[in-house]
């Protein structure tokens, strides 16, 4: 009795593994397939302007936020470096102080 369980399991596991194959095989094949309104290239003038490059302005500003970004983090090491060599050279002026009072 156990061994008939056991192998009528196998043959459901292969069959549920055999199923999910073939249904991965057949998506694929639709995946690759052109789309169907497309027949071949077509120049960009003959295009509708919705067609054309929807995203050009959301792409500017996308450019356009990041280099403000790396101005302002570029913007900020400057003055934080600026503000390094001050307590630098404050602390290069005091050294010798502290040395000749010991």
């Amino acid at each position: 009795m156990r061994r008939m369980a056991n192998g009528m399991g196998t043959t459901v596991a292969r069959a549920v593994v055999g199923v999910l194959l073939a249904i991965g095989m057949t998506t694929q094949a639709f995946a690759l397939q052109a789309p169907a309104g497309q027949e071949g290239f077509v120049p960009l003038d003959q295009l509708p302007p919705a067609d054309q490059l929807p995203a050009a302005p959301l792409l500017v500003t996308a450019y356009a936020f990041i280099w403000v970004a790396v101005f302002f983090y570029v913007w900020t090491l400057w003055r934080r470096l600026g503000r390094v060599e001050r307590d630098l050279a404050a602390l290069g002026r005091r050294a010798p102080e502290r040395g000749r009072g010991r």
